[in-house]
């Protein structure tokens, strides 16, 4: 864990608060971190998007992760796995490549009522996240980070212009920390949303 996780943290999750921004906290087994710990530490109304994909005991932690975000009252997304959140009763998380599926799945689920969101790194497909019904997309990567190594973030410029085009809300996610949301306040976003700020992983 990242000396100093807990201020850093406490930081993140006020400022959003100060700014009215929801907080979704993004879990990443390849990054490491402790959902059940991250969960813990989060503040009520706030967002969990469960994905740990390659976790061999996955359905379980994430049995008891959906108890604690109910005793929390936080709001559980299950990233990627239609069965998994229907069987949770939480909302649905696609991946930026499930969204462009469009699949009859995806259409019901939002008939019935299903809470849903879609990851975007680009325009197109925050224009689709929308015409899916998603309640809200999580645009990324803003700055340089450990979840996207080597990928080009969008910088503020264009992450701004992409925001205000964008036909439904924009969550903030790719190097969102107590000190970069600062620098997204100029842009019309609903939330911010991080990994490592949150799991006191880099």
């Amino acid at each position: 864990m990242v000396p100093g996780y807990g201020k850093a943290m406490a930081s993140l999750t006020d400022l959003a608060r100060r700014l009215k921004l929801a907080l979704v906290a993004v879990t990443d087994d390849k990054r490491g971190g402790d959902p059940m710990a991250m969960a813990a530490r989060l503040p009520a109304g706030s967002t969990v998007i469960f994905r740990h994909y390659l976790a061999p005991n996955r359905a379980t932690l994430a049995l008891k992760l959906a108890v604690l975000c109910r005793e929390k009252r936080l709001k559980l997304m299950i990233a990627g796995d239609f069965a998994l959140a229907l069987k949770l009763r939480a909302g649905l998380h696609l991946p930026e490549g499930l969204a462009k599926q469009a699949s009859p799945r995806i259409r019901l689920w939002v008939r019935r009522g299903g809470r849903l969101t879609a990851a975007a790194h680009r325009r197109a497909a925050l224009s689709h996240a929308a015409r899916l019904g998603a309640k809200a997309a999580l645009l990324s990567p803003i700055f340089a980070t450990a979840s996207h190594p080597g990928t080009r973030p969008l910088g503020l410029p264009g992450f701004r212009r992409l925001v205000r085009e964008a036909k439904l809300p924009v969550i903030a996610l790719g190097g969102v920390d107590a000190d970069s949301i600062l620098k997204l306040r100029s842009a019309p976003i609903a939330g911010v949303a991080a990994v490592g700020a949150l799991s006191g992983q880099k």
